[in-house]
């Protein structure tokens, strides 16, 4: 039983990390409506393995319930073949959980091997449930056990949410149950880039209530249908987008994270080609089209600005601010402005916003920070002094809504929220929104070793200032800290955003 037990251990940490790394935070399945069905493949499954967990923890499985058991392993493998079949059907899948699926297969094959002559010698004996104990693997088993149920209850919640949802927008979307319109009809499109990011998808939601025709440009066409839904053409290249389509507008929001692996050289190469090389494309398109469209608004980042100097962290920055070249932060976005601005000759009115963090349920940096603050893990980040500039979700997608409405608004313009706090501020306004206290702090020079010149995103912040949006007449739904990180911490979500009217047309 030993080597059974351990074995059942290797499958629950794989499988944890499989759970929240690939489906929790890069394929973020329980926002997708497109994933409802493999998330009830995966509660089922899950329901399984707890039965499994606690069951051999505690009990031999004798007689009938021995035949039980099997039948449920059985069920376990059909499930897996289904679960693999809606996987390549709805989203590419990358390299590393492709490689784990494999070992976690491996690793369920030994496990029935070892399995199936126990439940041979129990399958002959007496139908019973007798009570047995394995000393501390038995409360292991049951700890992996409670676990597993505890995240196959939260899929079965998210598949039941999704419903709603998704019943609630073909409602409101008339139903569509064929194909988009033809991309030569009549109404006018909005394409949008970066369509299945964090930011992409609530634009994308946020235009179709407002009963738009969306394009979306996705590398992974099939993943981007399941999880836009019908309404929404997808193209997995530019060039797939005739040149008499209508388009009135561009969201361009494509790019790969910032924030996460070490810039090393080959991490820089792919973080300016999957924003300088997509606004090409896009800017490729425009002068493709039969008629240019009205409006590019394209996304950039408060790193503009650079770090901030050692000497000034709240040195404050408005659009006139000039960049700080040399600094890779800065570079990228003045790569990503410059190929913007190539629009610009096509008589196309380019917006380039400069975002900070973009705080929502659902994805981007707020899910796992909130984690953090309600165990109690929240940090200050070195000294805390440096200025955290940040923008609720809701507000993100009201700042693309009103740069495509306002006719005169052109150049660049800062998407950030008014009240920008130093990191420790924010840090402590998070923990409090869940009654916590922030009582870490993570020196800088961990940090800088460990990211290199990624870190400055965390330590070296921007006091970056919303002078073109307020200057523009827009009014922020979420103007404070304060009151953004209660409205998060109290689930409130983007309830159907509508733009404010054009002021002069």
């Amino acid at each position: 039983m030993t080597l059974l037990f351990i074995l059942l251990t290797f499958q629950a940490l794989l499988g944890a990390f499989d759970n929240l790394w690939h489906h929790e935070l890069q394929a973020g399945l329980p926002q997708r409506a497109g994933a409802r069905r493999e998330l009830a493949l995966h509660a089922a499954r899950e329901a399984i393995y707890a039965v499994i967990f606690i069951g051999l923890a505690w009990a031999e499985w004798r007689g009938l319930w021995a035949a039980a058991l099997t039948t449920l392993l059985v069920a376990e493998l059909f499930i897996t073949l289904a679960d693999f079949l809606e996987e390549d059907r709805t989203r590419r899948l990358p390299p590393l959980e492709r490689a784990l699926h494999t070992v976690l297969c491996i690793g369920y094959g030994l496990l029935l091997g070892l399995l199936a002559p126990l439940l041979l010698q129990w399958g002959q004996q007496p139908t019973a449930l007798v009570a047995t104990t394995h000393g501390a693997m038995s409360w292991w088993l049951t700890a992996y056990g409670v676990g597993v149920a505890a995240w196959c209850l939260r899929n079965v919640l998210a598949v039941r949410r999704l419903g709603r949802v998704g019943a609630a927008a073909a409602a409101a979307a008339g139903t569509p149950a064929g194909p988009p319109a033809l991309p030569h009809g009549a109404a006018p499109a909005v394409l949008v880039t970066g369509a299945t990011g964090f930011l992409g998808r609530a634009l994308v939601a946020d235009l179709l209530r407002d009963g738009r025709r969306v394009i979306a440009w996705s590398r992974d066409a099939g993943r981007a249908r399941a999880l836009l839904g019908p309404a929404v053409w997808v193209v997995d290249s530019l060039d797939a987008i005739p040149p008499e389509t209508r388009i009135d507008a561009i969201a361009n929001l494509a790019g790969a994270r910032v924030l996460g692996l070490p810039w090393t050289a080959a991490r820089r190469r792919v973080l300016l080609d999957s924003r300088v090389g997509a606004t090409a494309g896009v800017v490729a398109l425009m002068r493709r089209l039969q008629q240019a469209p009205r409006v590019l608004a394209s996304a950039s980042a408060v790193g503009y600005y650079g770090a901030a100097p050692a000497d000034a962290p709240f040195e404050p920055c408005d659009e006139s601010t000039p960049p700080r070249p040399g600094q890779f932060q800065s570079d990228l976005c003045i790569a990503i402005e410059h190929e913007a601005r190539r629009a610009e000759a096509l008589g196309v009115r380019v917006v380039r916003l400069r975002f900070g963090v973009v705080l929502g349920h659902g994805g981007g940096a707020y899910p796992m920070q909130a984690l953090a603050a309600r165990l109690g893990l929240g940090a200050l980040l070195g000294s805390g002094r440096q200025a955290a500039p940040w923008i609720h979700l809701d507000d993100a997608v009201g700042l693309l809504r009103h740069v495509l409405a306002h006719q005169r608004l052109a150049g660049a313009l800062n998407a950030v929220a008014p009240d920008v706090p130093a990191q420790a501020r924010f840090a402590r306004v998070m923990a409090a929104s869940f009654g916590r206290q922030v009582r870490l702090r993570m020196p800088a020079a961990p940090l800088r070793w460990a990211a290199g010149e990624m870190s400055t995103l965390l330590l070296d912040g921007q006091n970056a200032l919303p002078a073109a949006a307020c200057g523009s007449g827009y009014r922020f739904r979420h103007p404070t800290l304060d009151g953004a990180m209660a409205a998060l911490a109290g689930g409130g979500r983007m309830n159907g955003w509508r733009r404010q009217p054009a002021a002069g047309g």
